[in-house]
């Protein structure tokens, strides 16, 4: 009888790199959408490669660099970068339970991403203890690391990839939301979860089809959250 594979450091950072590869269908795109944005806006290969690398928060990036460009001032650069980033609030809390502790969760923290969040908060659980730290290691820095390539690449040979193939021009916008898509539809198998992310959809088209675009999607992520949290289904039914 073969005894199980014994937990190595390696072994569990390899398996989080593994099991991190199915996100760079969304980050490689996108690392280069903003890489071919970033230079047209202005700023040279190592400065999209910086801010990907310090920054490292796909829209906040983008969002940085049109602001940039466009001469807005810097506290309102940073204000409006750290907004966007306030969900972070939230996701270091709900994995906080899972990860064990460590002086070096401050450093590798600067890799939680939206992708590596959801992809944590699956797979942590589902892992023993020791695995944890280095799982998470290696599925973020993969990602960021990733990232930072193929900004790289987006500022260096972008406007040359989609002027040769301008089909990879209207892909690359959609890579994000389909990645989140395909995070988000294995959730539909629970009631509670369909409900709320139901509800999520539903209040973010209504908030836009009334003119309430700018502040539709937060909204809408607050009615999905307290409608989680307040509708509860056991076996006879539902209840508040």
């Amino acid at each position: 009888m073969s005894q199980p594979a014994r937990h190595t450091p390696i072994r569990s950072t390899i398996k989080g790199v593994r099991e991190a590869i199915p996100l760079l269908g969304g980050y490689i795109p996108v690392s280069l959408s903003f890489g071919l944005v970033a230079t047209q806006a202005g700023f040279s290969t190592w400065e999209a490669a910086v801010i990907s690398a310090l920054i490292y928060a796909g829209a906040s990036q983008f969002l940085f660099v049109g602001m940039v460009a466009a001469g807005s001032p810097l506290w309102l650069v940073v204000a409006m970068t750290l907004l966007i980033n306030v969900r972070h609030v939230v996701y270091g809390p709900n994995l906080a339970s899972w990860l064990p502790p460590s002086r070096h969760w401050p450093w590798l923290m600067h890799g939680l991403t939206d992708q590596v969040f959801a992809l944590a908060l699956t797979r942590l659980p589902q892992l023993s203890a020791p695995e944890r730290f280095s799982w998470f290691m290696g599925a973020s820095l993969l990602a960021w690391g990733v990232w930072i390539v193929g900004t790289v690449v987006g500022a260096t040979a972008g406007e040359t990839l989609t002027t040769r193939w301008p089909l990879l021009g209207e892909v690359m916008p959609f890579a994000l939301p389909a990645l989140f898509l395909t995070m988000v539809a294995p959730r539909f198998t629970d009631k509670r979860w369909a409900l709320a992310m139901g509800s999520t959809i539903l209040s973010a088209l209504l908030f836009t089809l009334y003119g309430w675009s700018n502040v539709a999607i937060p909204l809408a992520a607050a009615c999905g959250a307290l409608c989680f949290y307040i509708v509860k289904f056991q076996a006879g039914g539902r209840t508040l």
